[in-house]
């Protein structure tokens, strides 16, 4: 497994996580206004969602058609699960057929703020694990708030209990 495979696959993970805890939440603690730009939890993983979008459409070479990175709108968090479980395995598939010289290409975009941007597709890819990261860490921070205990998403976590697990079976 190479180091693209192993992040999409850690962010999956750590979504799915992240998420089975968040659907226990009632729709007035997903909507309760929140200290973050994006105003609630349900927004702050809506944009996640939609900037995954954005990264595949640039990754694929085709218009994403937004105009904001803060939408007001949202899918129901049911709805919103399951998008981001699709794309994350999209990631995963991405990252597993990629080859390294498409990793290194370098792909020209338009920012939503607007302005151009040029990045390799493997800086893309680390971008979208990363930019998940940060908010995830907004979203335990929201539950913390809200006397709720966050899973446990570090990355030794994922290595130690799949990553690993992964590799024993790829063996056998």
């Amino acid at each position: 497994m190479n180091v693209y495979q192993t992040l999409t696959r850690y962010k999956a993970w750590a979504d799915e996580l992240l998420f089975a805890k968040v659907l226990t939440l009632s729709h007035e603690q997903l909507i309760q206004p929140q200290p973050i730009i994006f105003g609630n939890l349900i927004r702050t993983l809506n944009h996640v969602y939609l900037m995954d979008y954005v990264w595949q459409c640039h990754l694929l070479g085709i218009p994403h058609g937004l105009n904001t990175r803060n939408s007001e709108q949202h899918p129901s968090i049911e709805a919103l699960f399951a998008q981001q479980k699709a794309m994350n395995q999209w990631f995963v598939d991405y990252a597993s057929t990629i080859t390294s010289e498409q990793l290194s290409e370098n792909v020209a975009f338009e920012f939503i703020g607007g302005g151009q941007g040029q990045m390799t597709r493997s800086d893309m890819i680390l971008h979208v694990v990363n930019h998940a990261t940060y908010h995830r860490g907004h979203v335990a921070d929201m539950l913390y708030h809200m006397s709720v205990s966050p899973p446990t998403t570090d990355m030794p976590v994922f290595l130690r209990d799949v990553a690993c697990h992964e590799r024993s079976e790829s063996r056998v």
